[in-house]
């Protein structure tokens, strides 16, 4: 009976720890209605790889269009995006310890191993520039671990992750 509860709990602890953390700003007096078409900055560097990026544009085009945005080359907003990553923390130790009674005096080692391969935050930055202003309106920083190891399945289902969770706040609901 147990055992199938731990398999649940672990599922869940792994699932848990993976998802993606996003943290937003927006200018509160713009008017987010207006804006119905989008276009990524020319000349962006997203610093993604080619498949990545395409990967990431993909999602985006796929979940604006499903709201209504149209892709255009005179659009009323510009998405720039911008990453960045970082080692994750190893949760590997070593430690020594001493201890005794009496006469008997003992002592030992332990050594933490790291297991799964290397992984890394990777932080996305989303912002949102009113194309007629030329001003920054929206942004989202998203933050997650990605994984050297994953395969093209796994970085798309990543990043249509990310996608999703950024976007679930775009427009920002105005009062």
């Amino acid at each position: 009976m147990y055992p199938k509860y731990i398999g649940l709990l672990c599922c869940l602890l792994l699932f848990s720890c993976t998802s993606v953390q996003v943290a937003y700003d927006y200018d509160k007096k713009v008017d987010f209605s207006q804006f119905k078409s989008y276009d990524y900055f020319p000349n962006m560097e997203s610093g993604l790889s080619d498949l990545d990026t395409k990967r990431l544009f993909r999602n985006i085009d796929s979940l604006l269009q499903s709201r209504g945005y149209k892709y255009s080359s005179t659009p009323d907003i510009y998405i720039n995006i911008k990453t960045s990553n970082r080692p994750k923390p190893s949760n590997s130790s070593v430690g020594i310890g001493i201890g005794g009674t009496g006469r008997n005096i003992g002592g030992g080692v332990s050594v933490g191993v790291p297991l799964g391969g290397n992984e890394s935050y990777r932080e996305i930055i989303f912002d949102i520039v009113d194309a007629d202003e030329d001003e920054l309106v929206w942004q989202a920083v998203s933050e997650g671990t990605v994984s050297e190891q994953m395969t093209p399945e796994m970085r798309n289902a990543k990043l249509k992750e990310v996608v999703e969770k950024v976007f679930s706040s775009y427009p920002p609901k105005q009062k």
